[in-house]
């Protein structure tokens, strides 16, 4: 059994931004020891009950350097757990709207994750972050009775390693902090890139080849899975578009996901 945690970053317009949704899968059997470990950071770091990490703001008490070290620490231990990392990036100047955005990616990362499982030859649990949008309910309803609708390489697919799609919310496990920080590492990164800030830029080049291997990559390959991350949609034409992912994809590669 593998649990899939979702969160989006990056949701709201803005031109030559990438939108970013992505899931962590966690190993059913490492559940616990990681919720454990997480348990074990945060009482390291004096983190009250009642603090939510996320990447950001963190806690009072603690320095930016000690914070830095604290998201570390969680890639660092969520790496040692087994956990999988499956995003898909679009385009803001090509997506219609933020919340079909959301939606069309809801539907990419599940039906990756419905790959990965059958690669690994077992079953899994989708959770989702809440948020508003007054349709995600039927869309989730459709996910699970229906499957995947409007994929060019079939009109309906079923995913049937999938037993479940459900809300999370962070602060109810330490899972959704764990995929909070994961995103919000990537899309600062991503953005110091795009925004050309060199600032960030720097900062990228220490975080990615931390995050990269979260990535799902197919055995035997150093090359990270088009399941693991995936540029939406599959063919750009337009050409100052498709020059945006290609910088995007370089950017990537330079600095140790490739």
């Amino acid at each position: 059994m593998y649990l899939l945690y979702c969160d989006e970053t990056n949701l709201a317009y803005r031109s030559g931004d990438f939108f970013v949704y992505g899931g962590i899968s966690i190993p059913g059997g490492q559940a616990l020891s990681l919720s454990l470990s997480i348990d074990a950071i945060r009482k390291e770091w004096v983190v009250p009950p009642d603090v939510r990490l996320k990447f950001n703001p963190g806690p009072a008490h603690l320095t930016h350097g000690q914070f830095i070290e604290l998201k570390q620490r969680i890639i660092e231990t969520s790496i040692h757990h087994g956990v999988k990392l499956f995003t898909s990036m679009i385009l803001h100047d090509i997506a219609t709207s933020p919340d079909d955005a959301r939606r069309n990616e809801i539907n990419r990362i599940c039906y990756h994750f419905d790959c990965y499982l059958n690669r690994v030859q077992s079953h899994g649990m989708v959770l989702i972050d809440r948020f508003d949008d007054g349709e995600v309910d039927a869309h989730l309803i459709e996910k699970f009775s229906v499957g995947i609708v409007g994929f060019p390489h079939t009109p309906q697919m079923r995913l049937r390693n999938i037993v479940g799609f459900h809300y999370s919310s962070i602060g109810q496990s330490h899972f959704p902090s764990i995929v909070d920080i994961v995103l919000g590492s990537l899309r600062h990164s991503i953005n110091g890139h795009t925004r050309q800030d060199e600032r960030a830029i720097g900062t990228a080049s220490r975080v990615l080849p931390l995050l990269s291997p979260l990535f799902f990559r197919e055995e035997g390959h150093a090359s990270v899975s088009e399941l693991g991350l995936f540029f939406s949609p599959k063919e750009v034409r337009k050409a100052d578009y498709k020059e945006a992912y290609d910088g995007l994809r370089d950017f990537l590669s330079r600095n140790g996901i490739v």
